[in-house]
């Protein structure tokens, strides 16, 4: 059952066009799943699919998460900056100007 939600989420989190992200909440809705924001994080903390990017989802203020920041401080947030996501002053993703609004 789980590896069948987390390739639910794994297949929505593949079609995040770089410059967008998307939030753990909204995952969940897409995935069919209210309320389980906290499921999409699990399976993006147990992501090891270099084939999805996970670093393209934040959480529903655009904070990144220190879980991937694997390879030093900020990781996540380069990633995002090189794909041309938007951040404010703050050093949170722009949602208002780059979130991903689900496949069309």
């Amino acid at each position: 059952m789980k590896q069948a939600v987390f390739s639910r989420i794994y297949d929505l989190t593949r079609q995040i066009p770089p410059g967008q992200v998307a939030t753990y909440g909204l995952l969940a809705r897409l995935a069919g799943l209210p309320n389980g924001a906290r499921i999409v994080g699990y399976a993006m903390a147990a992501c090891r699919d270099e084939t999805v990017p996970c670093h393209r989802v934040v959480d529903r203020l655009g904070r990144t998460k220190a879980a991937f920041d694997r390879y030093s401080v900020g990781t996540q947030a380069a990633l995002l900056r090189a794909e041309g996501v938007p951040f404010r002053p703050d050093g949170t993703a722009d949602l208002a100007r780059c979130l991903w609004q689900g496949p069309m």
